[in-house]
């Protein structure tokens, strides 16, 4: 219904049309008898709504339900009978003989099978025992001729009911006899006037059909949508409540809002017509109205209804660009010019709840069930088959606003692996047949194309924006796009409260289990992962109830009792690894001796890097920062980039090496350095470290050859600024300065460091030490013997030399000729 209460609904967001909204409830309390509202709901001077239906409980009957009076409750089973006459019919009143209802008023409602309510004509045409129902009510029961009916008196204030009236109702009205029909005008105001004279003080619902008798012709009236209005509030002030709901019942009264629209394929020609809404809001009368519409959100309806953690802000977007224009009553989005978005993108790394959402949808939206296709659905080996799947789609919503327009209801189709199928046109991303173009095309003409629908909603889920076809992303298409990222600590602490809730309301889990623990165990865990990682945890608690001996047979005695504990999380963690981030095992083995600080430039190397890491976090500029740490090889260039990186605490770090490519063509290569780019971007604070960057590029010193192809990629993604919102702190280290040099590719970082090797005889010895290798007196032998010689090793050398010599237990001459091989080499 498109009456709202905007003052006294305290859920209800302010928006920009509070005046008028205010002055509209305003007059709808004065409609209703509210002239002032009082604190004192029973004063006497306050208005009273009037009706003819008694609110008083009733008294047991007789057993037969016979000699009954005015207040006495009956049941009783009638049989179905015709109506005896148009009289009955065209009154919306079912007949009985006088004799079955002795005692009870004419017109006093009943309530057949305990759904459907309605008014009795006492008419002794009627047999006793039976009931007349017209033609137009028996569909809507289901009852057929000779069939019993179960029959009870209905008090609509009973049981402590609140009291109910209908504030507003959605009519749609036909021809009974569509050969009879015609355009002739029919004045709304002269339909509203006769339905009340007809129908006023009797209870309505939903889905209920009258056939209502108007200047010689007979109508058929469906009652569509109700608003109820509920006077006993806790605050004292009417509150309304739109519903579609047969179970909703009302009383119609002289101030109900009454308005007629044809019903579908209807030629019905209404004209004059204006609510008392419009009137308030100003505006002419047309012979185009629109009816009031079915909220599309579910009033009822809460975030966490929908089981999803962490992404509370993402529905808040969601809801403001994709709903807001379709949630305000027409006249004011009209006057707003607001016009409907069209497409909404969800994109994000796999596993993050981007089809959860889509399927969480449907409780989400009060109408038509959203249709979900997967993208590779629409695809089919026949020509033009693939097109028509398309249309398809789209063919309801396109009937539906043909013959309504803008009252149409809106139609959602969510599009999951939107990438799989609307590629970009014309490249090498396509499918080089021309299907993938044609679907393209097909899909941007249903949105925006030259004839518009204004009733559909396309929703489409992607991994990878960057192949979607930029056609499809301009305004008037998926004009919103919405990134669905990795969960922060808040809502990885939010996923695993949703996924061990039955686990906490059964009371299976220790008191050991702590959640923010967990989230910050989790850095780069997606819903998804963390779902797998309870289930993990689940497992472990029920291999500790499995019989002694057996694998497949479990204790009944003892898994009443499992919970499932701390530790059970802790070995989970080992089982389910993040997809993205931080793979600590692989980049800690870099620099599995620590770092040996042997002189002071290698102090300055880490605190330079460590100025720049809070840099990188901190400030609002400087999102992109590269450092290039270069030195002749085993100088520990590799060991100090990862310590960095592990030291930084950034919740998402990536390698690139040459062990990552291996096998790959140079066209594969590319790709997947693409990927890898994309990657770390998924998350506020990135760092990437790319190891010996030379072998990435296939440089060969023999030539000199190196992939041009691949030097142009890396020299773009190095400058490339982050997304909005993300920071990146890039790592690299080479052993060819030179080469870059001449490759233009020192430009594309902001700082390049050296990384010295190893001098002096001082600085062997503060490495000997810190490894602890053999005793004091043996390493200042070591130390003595090289002092002869010109010093110009790495410490990754260095240490390699030591912990060979360490396993072979060689002696110190066989250790010192050892390194001197190196030094020579």
């Amino acid at each position: 219904m498109s009456i709202i209460d905007y003052s006294t609904n305290k859920n209800n967001n302010q928006n920009s049309n509070q005046d008028s909204s205010n002055k509209f409830t305003t007059s709808i309390m004065e409609k209703f008898g509210f002239h002032k509202v009082s604190n004192h709901p029973t004063s006497p001077s306050q208005p009273k709504i009037v009706h003819n239906i008694s609110n008083q409980p009733h008294r047991q009957s007789s057993q037969h339900g016979q000699h009954s009076s005015p207040h006495h409750n009956f049941r009783k089973t009638l049989i179905c009978a015709n109506a005896p006459g148009n009289d009955v019919v065209t009154a919306n009143l079912v007949a009985v003989n006088s004799k079955d209802f002795e005692g009870v008023p004419n017109k006093s409602p009943i309530i057949l099978d305990g759904v459907f309510v309605y008014s009795i004509a006492k008419d002794d045409r009627m047999e006793l025992g039976t009931i007349g129902l017209a033609g137009n009510m028996r569909p809507w029961g289901k009852w057929s001729l000779g069939q019993h009916i179960q029959v009870e008196n209905y008090n609509i204030f009973q049981n402590g009911q609140q009291q109910q009236y209908l504030g507003a109702m959605d009519l749609s009205i036909d021809f009974r006899m569509k050969s009879r029909g015609n355009q002739n005008p029919i004045n709304h105001e002269d339909l509203v006037n006769r339905f009340f004279s007809l129908y006023e003080n009797q209870i309505l619902q939903p889905t209920q059909t009258v056939v209502m008798e108007f200047n010689g012709t007979y109508f058929t009236v469906k009652v569509d949508q109700v608003q109820i209005i509920d006077v006993n509030t806790k605050d004292n002030l009417p509150s309304f409540k739109d519903s579609q709901d047969i179970e909703t019942k009302g009383i119609l009264i002289k101030s109900t809002d009454l308005q007629f629209y044809p019903a579908a394929e209807s030629i019905i020609n209404i004209t004059n017509k204006q609510s008392l809404k419009s009137k308030i809001f100003g505006g002419n009368n047309s012979s185009h109205r629109h009816p009031r519409k079915k909220q599309i959100i579910n009033p009822d309806f809460k975030l966490e209804d929908l089981g999803i953690g962490g992404l509370d802000s993402e529905f808040q977007d969601i809801f403001r660009r994709a709903f807001n224009s379709r949630i305000l009553p027409v006249e004011i989005a009209q006057k707003l010019d607001y016009k409907h978005c069209k497409g909404l993108l969800l994109y994000g790394p796999p596993g993050t709840g981007k089809t959860l959402i889509a399927r969480k949808l449907s409780k989400m939206l009060n109408g038509k069930e959203p249709k979900i296709v997967n993208g590779p659905e629409m695809l089919s080996k026949y020509v033009g088959a693939s097109e028509e799947n398309i249309r398809n789609l789209f063919k309801d919503a396109e009937a539906e606003y043909k013959l309504k327009g803008e009252d149409s209801d809106l139609h959602v189709i969510i599009f999951d692996e939107l990438d799989s199928v609307f590629k970009q046109r014309g490249s090498g991303k396509s499918d080089g047949t021309g299907v993938g173009d044609n679907v393209v095309n097909q899909l941007l003409s249903k949105m925006d194309g030259v004839d518009q629908l204004n009733n559909i909603l396309v929703i489409g889920m992607t991994n990878r924006l960057d192949l979607i076809d930029t056609a499809l992303l301009r305004p008037g298409r998926f004009e919103i796009q919405i990134e669905i990222a990795l969960p922060d600590e808040k809502g990885r602490k939010d996923i695993f409260l949703i996924h061990t809730k039955k686990l906490s309301e059964n009371n299976l889990l220790t008191s050991d289990v702590n959640f923010e623990e967990l989230a910050v165990l989790t850095k780069n865990f997606t819903g998804a992962e963390i779902e797998g990682l309870c289930n993990s945890a689940k497992s472990y608690a029920i291999s500790r109830h499995t019989k002694k001996g057996s694998l497949a047979q479990i204790d009944s005695e003892s898994i009443s009792n499992m919970k499932i504990t701390r530790n059970d999380f802790l070995l989970a963690l080992n089982d389910i690894r993040p997809a993205f981030g931080t793979d600590e095992e692989d980049i800690g083995g870099l620099a599995k001796h620590g770092i040996i600080q042997f002189n002071s430039h290698i102090s300055k190397i880490f605190e330079k890097g460590q100025s720049i890491i809070d840099v990188v976090r901190s400030s609002e500029s400087e999102t992109l920062r590269s450092i290039l740490l270069y030195g002749p090889p085993g100088v520990g260039k590799s060991a100090i980039a990862t310590t960095l990186a592990l030291n930084s605490d950034f919740p998402f770090i990536k390698m690139l090496s040459a062990e990552s490519l291996v096998g790959m063509n140079e066209t594969r290569k590319i790709q997947e350095i693409d990927n890898i780019f994309r990657d770390v971007h998924k998350s506020p604070l990135n760092i990437l470290v790319i190891d010996k960057i030379e072998t990435i590029i296939n440089y060969n010193p023999i030539g000199p050859r190196f992939s041009n192809d691949i030097l142009q990629v890396l020299q773009v993604y190095l400058t490339k600024k982050p997304p909005k919102n993300r920071r990146l702190l890039i790592i690299a280290t080479t052993s060819q300065y030179g080469v870059f040099r001449n490759m233009n590719l020192l430009d594309a970082f902001n700082d390049v460091i050296a990384v010295p090797p190893i001098r002096k005889i001082e600085e062997i010895a503060k490495v000997l030490d810190k490894l602890g290798f053999m005793t004091p007196n043996d390493r200042s032998e070591i130390c003595n013997q090289l002092k002869d010689f010109d010093i110009n090793i790495g410490v990754k050398s260095l240490i390699d030399v030591l912990m060979v010599g360490k396993y072979s237990k060689d002696s110190i001459n066989e250790v010192v000729n050892n390194i001197v091989e190196k030094l020579n080499g």
